[in-house]
């Protein structure tokens, strides 16, 4: 009995201990920061959220995992650079259930930055670069060459030129596998001659080995280099080049070659992309989310406990001190893993509380009807009636028995729930699906752990029997 008050002394301590580590964070926060604050999504801080998709048309289907991948370190290392705080960036699949066909998306969520424009800015100055090779000689190269002449030939007589006539020299150029996803590095440096300034550019070794096979299949022909699908540079082809190494001369100040070069360091866009929705959340709007979602986490909070003292009394009491642990147990974990905190991160929550107190009424329901069969059993018997505080912990340690079986099966489809959730959801339903599945299985641990130890702890021997059936709430 000793070790198990002991025990419930060091589960109290515990968690006023977690208690105060949340509220002095809290204080620090507001004072001069912390390293463990909470993190709050967009829809409860304010900011931008924008969703693109991506074309992944030219990757081949084993390749587009890494391709997103690599799309989504490229905006994020490209938005750091502008000291967003904290920016969410998710790659998003939308698979179709019906059809075959999916959607590669990119979900980036910027918080504080209310401006559409500057937002789509930082993403759009992520350059795409890609290398294509001079079409082979053909039928269709022909006919691009023809047309070319007849619109030179146009020009130099001076007749008018119809849109439909206007040629298009990229049709030239066929697309190579060969793109920004495979640089590691950007120079800037100068011609030794000229003074004019050149942009020295390093593959990974895949990108190296593909650039020394494209240079080698086609001496001769011209592999030009593309920036956001304008020609930047159209040099030819003299030998197979190994190593990995490219040159962009010739197109550029001094500044331009600079700034360039700071933008595909930052990275390149290995794949296109194109901007399919935006939307702006005030801090405002955030704010009173915030605020309303905690003031419907308390009031549910004192609806249950209240419930909890008037219907299950002493229990009761216990199972609001445990769901008190289990809160600041989940507030902990908030700041310390960190989990980013949404609108439905916050119903989540609740949801879970409300899991929590469900297997304190599980178990207390069966405390009840092993109390009300022990005490029918004596007066049958005519038994002495000051064996009751052993009825109650009988009562207690068969409650917890029986109830675990139901306890334990019904967190246990809660949590496939909300793997499932989480695993095919969007990203605001991952967002509910995570706190929901740590809160469910934070629950039953506090449920079975600290309740039954704390019930276990204050059962007295010499608590007369009345007053032991009125604080356990059990009728005869």
């Amino acid at each position: 009995m000793l070790k198990i008050r002991l025990l419930a002394i060091v589960l109290l301590l515990a968690g006023i201990l977690v208690g105060y580590f949340i509220f002095s964070s809290e204080q620090s926060e507001q004072q001069e920061g912390t390293s463990f604050p909470f993190k709050f999504g967009l829809d409860l801080s304010g900011g931008t959220h924008l969703v693109y998709r991506a074309d992944v048309s030219g990757v081949a289907p084993e390749e587009v995992r890494d391709a997103m991948s690599a799309l989504r370190d490229v905006i994020e290392r490209r938005i750091n650079l502008f000291g967003v705080a904290e920016p969410n960036v998710q790659i998003e699949r939308t698979a179709g259930i019906i059809s075959d066909t999916q959607d590669e998306r990119l979900i980036v969520e910027l918080p504080g930055v209310t401006n559409i424009d500057q937002a789509t800015a930082m993403i759009g100055q992520t350059p795409l670069l890609e290398f294509r090779l001079e079409r082979p000689d053909g039928p269709e190269k022909e006919n691009i060459l023809n047309k070319l002449q007849t619109f030179k030939e146009t020009l130099q007589q001076g007749e008018e030129i119809s849109e439909a006539d206007l040629p298009n020299v990229d049709e030239l150029f066929t697309t190579t596998e060969l793109t920004g996803r495979f640089l590691q590095k950007a120079t800037l440096g100068f011609d030794q001659t000229t003074g004019a300034p050149r942009i020295l550019l390093d593959f990974n070794k895949d990108g190296a080995d593909l650039f020394a096979e494209i240079t080698g299949e086609n001496i001769g022909k011209i592999l030009a280099i593309y920036l956001d699908g304008a020609p930047i540079s159209q040099p030819v082809i003299q030998q197979e080049i190994r190593g990995g190494s490219a040159e962009i001369t010739g197109v550029f100040t001094k500044e331009e070659a600079k700034q360039l070069v700071g933008r595909l360091n930052s990275g390149a866009l290995p794949v296109p992309i194109e901007l399919l929705s935006s939307q702006t959340i005030g801090s405002t709007l955030g704010q009173e989310a915030k605020t309303q979602g905690i003031k419907a986490g308390i009031v549910g909070l004192i609806a249950v406990a209240i419930f909890m003292l008037l219907w299950y009394r002493l229990p009761g009491l216990i199972a609001i001190i445990a769901l008190g642990i289990y809160i600041a147990l989940m507030l902990a974990l908030f700041k310390i893993i960190p989990v980013t905190i949404t609108a439905a991160g916050i119903a989540g929550f609740i949801l879970s509380i409300g899991m929590a107190v469900d297997a304190n009424v599980l178990i207390f329901e069966r405390m009840k009807e092993e109390l009300r069969t022990r005490s029918r059993s004596r007066a049958e018997n005519n038994t002495d009636a000051t064996q009751t505080s052993t009825d109650v912990r009988l009562a207690i340690t068969e409650g917890f028995s029986r109830a675990w079986l139901a306890i334990r099966d019904s967190n246990i489809s809660s949590i496939i729930t909300a793997i499932i959730l989480f695993w095919f959801g969007t990203s605001l339903i991952k967002g509910f699906a995570l706190v929901f599945g740590i809160g469910v299985l934070i629950s039953m641990i506090t449920a079975i752990s600290v309740t039954r130890t704390l019930l276990l702890a204050i059962s007295s021997e010499n608590t007369p029997q009345g007053i032991t059936r009125f604080l356990f709430g059990a009728k005869s």
